[in-house]
């Protein structure tokens, strides 16, 4: 399995439009945050969980020519933004492309997206094949996907395990029975938006803190707002087997 960093900021994250902070300055290209999402190459398959504003631009960049299933962790924008652009792929498949999401986001995309889902549709638009998903487990061409339902204030969000790899964004509080779903995983990506307190985010002690109670091997945080600082700096104050995610960062499995 493979899998790589689209991208690992928020909609408060690298640009901020007028901000002259540390981060937004840099020059250092693990400080250019995208909004985070990721891409799973698993036995032959190409997944990626979450298409926000930043999508195309992101799968250019990750020279990503294929994709066979889109999977969505909620219907936030900086979530969704992006579906649209999955057309060039029907384009270049000759084929619909598979969406999993819970009923709430399937509501939210047939609002934001009436117009791929409208009965008479204008030519080009994109071709979906929805898929509902459940807290339980469900299969996309045959790889096993487990639901880890998380809460994002009183959002309730999913994050996904997929053999021994488990990603988690936007989450504030898991369940004990939801952490239990994690445990055991080599790899584990989780959110860490800045280090002071936040209503519906995990800061960065918070990420450490459940990381460790996790026990996975190995730790990224992702979701990564500015106020986060410079990735070279916060990497010095984590635990050996934990990382700060950055955009284009790929992990072997």
């Amino acid at each position: 399995m493979k899998i790589t960093i689209l991208g690992s900021g928020t909609s408060q994250g690298v640009p901020v439009i007028g901000c002259e902070c540390e981060v937004c300055s840099s020059i250092d290209f693990k400080d250019k945050r995208l909004r985070s999402s990721i891409h799973i190459e698993v036995e032959g398959n190409s997944f990626v969980i979450d298409s926000g504003p930043d999508f195309r631009q992101q799968m250019l960049r990750a020279r990503i020519k294929r994709l066979d299933a889109l999977i969505f962790t909620h219907e936030h924008k900086d979530h969704t933004a992006g579906m649209d652009d999955i057309r060039s792929f029907n384009f270049l498949q000759k084929k619909d492309m598979p969406v999993y999401a819970r009923a709430q986001v399937i509501d939210q995309l047939k609002r934001e997206f009436e117009y791929v889902f409208a009965k008479s549709k204008y030519p080009g638009v994109p071709q979906v094949q929805i898929h509902e998903i459940e807290n339980k487990p469900f299969e996309v061409n045959g790889i096993s996907i487990n639901p880890i339902e998380v809460m994002h204030y009183k959002l309730p969000v999913f994050g996904f395990r997929i053999g021994d790899f488990t990603y988690i964004t936007d989450a504030k509080t898991i369940s004990k029975e939801e952490k239990d779903k994690i445990k055991g995983s080599k790899v584990l990506i989780l959110n860490a938006l800045q280090k002071t307190p936040h209503l519906s985010h995990l800061t960065l002690e918070e990420a450490i803190d459940l990381a460790l109670e996790l026990e996975a091997e190995k730790t990224y945080f992702t979701h990564l707002s500015h106020k986060m600082g410079k990735h070279r700096d916060v990497e010095k104050e984590l635990p050996e087997n934990m990382e700060i995610a950055f955009d284009g960062l790929q992990i072997e499995l």
